[in-house]
C-alpha cells in the first residue's frame, strides 16, 4: 500500500504548484498557453484575496499530484459549490490512488462546507480520466457547452 498524504498548499509551495501547472499543460498539449509565474501565483493564491485553494498529494514523500479549486454557486440548489479547475498526477504516479485521494478530500471539503455539488471539465479526448470519473459516480453534462471569454474579447467587452 503506497504512502499517500494530501495537504493544503502554502505560500512556500508556489514553485511546486507552478511545476504541476506546467506538467498539466504538457499533458493536455497546451504548454504554449501557460503564462503563470511564481509571483503571480503567490499574489493570486496567497495574497489578500486568494482566488483559489490548492491541495498537494504526496506519494512516498514526493509531491506527485495537485488540485486547484474555488467556490461557485448553484442558484437552483441555493447552495455553494466547488469548481475543480485542475487535477493532475505526474505520469509515473498514476494509478496509485493520488487522483482518488485528491477528489476524496475535495468531496470532504464540499460536504463540510455545505456545498451542493462539485463540478469540473475534462477534455473530450482524455478517456482515462473520463472513465475514472464515471467510476466514481460523476455524470457528464453532455447537454452543456462551455464558453470562455478571454484575451482581446474580454478586454473589448470589459473596457
Amino acid at each position: 500500500m503506497p504512502d499517500i498524504r494530501v495537504v493544503e498548499a502554502t505560500e512556500k509551495d508556489v514553485p511546486v504548484i507552478l511545476e504541476m501547472i506546467q506538467g498539466l499543460a504538457e499533458y493536455e498539449k497546451l504548454s504554449h498557453m501557460v503564462t503563470a509565474t511564481e509571483d503571480q501565483l503567490r499574489a493570486t493564491l496567497f495574497g489578500a484575496r486568494p482566488g483559489a485553494e490548492v491541495l498537494l498529494a504526496f506519494l512516498d514523500g514526493e509531491c506527485a499530484g495537485f488540485s486547484l479549486f474555488f467556490p461557485n454557486y448553484s442558484t437552483f440548489l441555493a447552495k455553494p459549490g466547488i469548481y475543480l479547475e485542475d487535477l493532475f498526477v505526474k505520469p509515473h504516479a498514476r494509478g496509485r490512488g493520488l487522483g482518488l485521494a485528491l477528489l476524496t478530500r475535495i468531496a470532504q471539503l464540499a460536504v463540510q462546507r455545505g456545498c451542493g455539488r462539485v463540478e469540473w471539465s475534462v477534455l473530450d479526448w482524455n478517456e482515462p480520466s473520463i472513465g475514472f470519473y464515471k467510476k466514481l459516480g460523476a455524470a457528464p453534462m453532455d447537454e452543456w457547452t462551455t464558453f470562455r471569454l478571454t484575451g482581446p474579447a474580454l478586454l473589448a467587452l470589459g473596457s
